[in-house]
């Protein structure tokens, strides 16, 4: 078995957890969120860390799982408009914020992971979100300066993975996954469906296999955060 393959999420994260570090975490809502690697987090117990993320989870699921237990202490964050327990702590001035518009996150995210340390976008430009950041005009237009974000361990979720960690998304799990994979220090894949090198089709493969330095076949939840359903 490639040695990059472990039995359970706990032993993938296993000598890479510590306070104060940082931890990009893959999904948009609870869809694609690396649901078993968060549990494994929460139980090591690890505290003060800045989680990276499009959104919180909700209270007690995704992200939020690590809210209720204060172990984050900063989110660098898009959405957050599920979590009742995030705005508690941001408003009791617990808990540390870093909003960004979701298209600059996803930039300053695929930024880190390419090596690029800023970039300018015309997003934000004459509002909060520019306050404190460098602006220059480019073709008599306003532009702000984004940073690129990268984190020291980066934990995702693909619909199937080989076991050198070749990874395929699908659809929504895609919008942050791939991106977060390449910008972690260390990175930590959880797949539904787990299988040998060469099944995958080599020009379907999103984040190839060099990104990936551990992977776990995970269990499935699936949780559906707001459930809508007509009047029979």
């Amino acid at each position: 078995m490639s040695k990059k393959v472990f039995a359970n999420a706990a032993a993938a994260l296993e000598g890479q957890v510590q306070d104060g570090m940082v931890v990009m975490a893959g999904g948009f809502g609870l869809c694609g969120i690396p649901e078993n690697l968060i549990m494994a987090l929460r139980d090591t117990g690890a505290q003060n860390l800045t989680a990276i993320s499009n959104n919180a989870g909700v209270d007690d699921w995704g992200l939020g799982l690590l809210l209720q237990t204060k172990q984050i202490k900063k989110m660098i964050s898009s959405y957050v408009g599920e979590n009742k327990t995030f705005e508690e702590q941001y408003l009791s001035g617990e808990l540390e914020l870093e909003f960004n518009p979701q298209g600059t996150l996803a930039e300053r995210i695929r930024a880190g992971g390419a090596g690029i340390p800023a970039f300018f976008t015309k997003t934000g430009v004459g509002t909060k979100i520019a306050d404190g950041k460098e602006e220059r005009t480019f073709d008599g237009e306003r532009y702000i300066m984004e940073t690129g974000l990268v984190a020291d361990i980066s934990i995702v979720r693909a619909w199937k993975g080989d076991k050198e960690g070749n990874l395929v998304f699908r659809k929504t799990a895609r919008n942050f996954n791939p991106m977060m994979a390449t910008a972690g220090k260390f990175c930590v894949a959880e797949v539904e469906e787990l299988v040998e090198v060469g099944d995958l089709d080599a020009d379907h493969i999103h984040t190839p296999g060099i990104y990936v330095d551990r992977i776990i076949q995970a269990d499935q939840e699936k949780r559906i955060e707001q459930r809508t359903v007509r009047a029979a």
